[in-house]
């Protein structure tokens, strides 16, 4: 066992609120679990020992920094500053039939119906999804009628101090037919422990159009995931963008509840010096007549390390199941490191199935081609790299937000060096 996981579950044990039934579970199974080594198959290629190093305190401090401005992105804002939750920062009026409810200073009633719906889309082998279950206390809400459709996205930023910690939950609840976007942001360069889980449960008829920034570089520890759960004819369109830091990890589940549902997951991640970026995404097709379409790129400088496991279930009773899962990658350096594992365990005899993983590096006769037309030999790595990822970019729905990241891409791709 990690001493800092002792001491996170001694904090646990010492607090009590209304969130004490979900913790005394989360506990339990806690304390049972194995500290991840090199052995444990789901961290075989992530080290927790910059966590250990780490140096960590518990007690908040004041945060005056403030969430990047992305200019034309009509959002309510959702703050977190080392995981206290900034109800100033929500100052627009909200529209009829959106809800969000900070869930301390709700009613009894309130917390206890949330009690039977918090941490029920998260599956429990998430070793620090358990670690957020005892942690978090800022609890937020968002709940959307049924048939309504919001027009301004949420936005959810989390702000971390140096050396502080950050636990933050959120549970987004979609009524049948309703629709709406989030946007979730991650962001901060200093020493540091974040762990960020938002659940979603997307009823019958429902659209979810989502986005997760995991921009946390350098000393910045993240840790935290995003489960979703899809009722009939459900919608989700994700998309995930990731930086490296000392240790930055996403896990991400989507569960197929109803029929005909349709998931689009498209993600990047951009790596260089020595970070680690670990994306571990399962989808769990328990149902018929669902569509899963996911598809990662990443691209991974210096000594830097990715880490892609991608699984696709197919159970028994799920017949009539798209599913095609597509993992490419660029090395830029013969130092930098990429395990991918794509997987596909199908159970159901009437599928229609396909996975596959490249890694390659920059096409040299491309850059040669660019060099004779006068190009900079760095501008043209810059460009190739840049198209690389921009057919991603380009299928984001949201226009304004794939304006705001482009400029954040080219600059990483600037400082990136191509050694091979």
């Amino acid at each position: 066992m990690s001493v800092w996981l002792d001491n996170a579950i001694a904090r646990a044990n010492s607090t009590s609120d209304w969130l004490s039934p979900i913790r005394a579970a989360s506990l339990a199974v806690l304390k049972n679990t194995s500290w991840p080594t090199r052995k444990t198959e789901a961290w075989k290629y992530t080290s927790l020992k910059s966590l250990e190093r780490a140096t960590l305190s518990s007690v908040a401090v004041a945060n005056q920094d403030m969430p990047d401005v992305i200019e034309g992105y009509d959002s309510l804002n959702l703050v977190f500053r080392n995981g206290v939750f900034d109800a100033n920062a929500l100052t627009d009026e909200l529209p009829d039939g959106l809800t969000i409810t900070y869930l301390p200073a709700a009613s009894d009633a309130v917390k206890q119906s949330s009690l039977e719906e918090l941490s029920k889309i998260k599956p429990e082998r998430h070793l620090f999804g358990l670690v957020n279950d005892v942690l978090a206390q800022n609890i937020v809400r968002i709940e959307v009628a049924e048939g309504v459709a919001v027009c301004q996205a949420i936005r959810i930023t989390s702000l971390v101090n140096l050396h502080a910690e950050s636990h933050t939950r959120v549970f987004v609840k979609l009524n049948n037919g309703a629709s709406l976007t989030v946007s979730e942001h991650y962001q901060g360069d200093v020493e540091s422990l974040n762990t960020g889980f938002v659940e979603y449960d997307i009823r019958a008829d429902a659209q979810l159009e989502h986005y997760r920034f995991a921009l946390q570089t350098e000393k910045a520890i993240s840790i935290g995931g995003c489960h979703f759960k899809l009722g009939e004819r459900a919608d989700l369109n994700s998309t995930l963008v990731g930086f490296g830091s000392d240790l930055s990890r996403v896990d991400t589940d989507i569960i197929y509840d109803g029929e005909f549902a349709n998931a689009k997951l498209n993600a990047f991640y951009l790596l260089d010096g020595k970070e680690l970026f670990d994306l571990h995404a399962t989808v769990e097709h328990a149902v018929p007549n669902c569509t899963t379409l996911e598809n990662v790129r990443g691209i991974v400088a210096d000594r830097a390390k990715a880490v892609f496991n991608g699984r696709i279930h197919i159970h028994r009773h799920a017949q009539k199941t798209l599913a095609e899962l597509n993992n490419r990658n660029l090395l830029l350096s013969d130092k930098a490191e990429i395990n991918t594992k794509p997987e596909l365990e199908i159970y159901a005899d009437d599928v229609r199935c396909a996975h596959g993983a490249t890694v390659a590096e920059i096409d040299k006769h491309a850059l040669y081609y660019l060099e004779s037309r006068g190009i900079s030999r760095r501008k043209a790595q810059v460009m190739l790299n840049f198209g690389f990822i921009n057919e991603l970019i380009d299928q984001m729905p949201n226009q304004v937000l794939a304006e705001w990241i482009r400029p954040q891409i080219r600059n990483r791709f600037a400082q990136m060096e191509v050694t091979r």
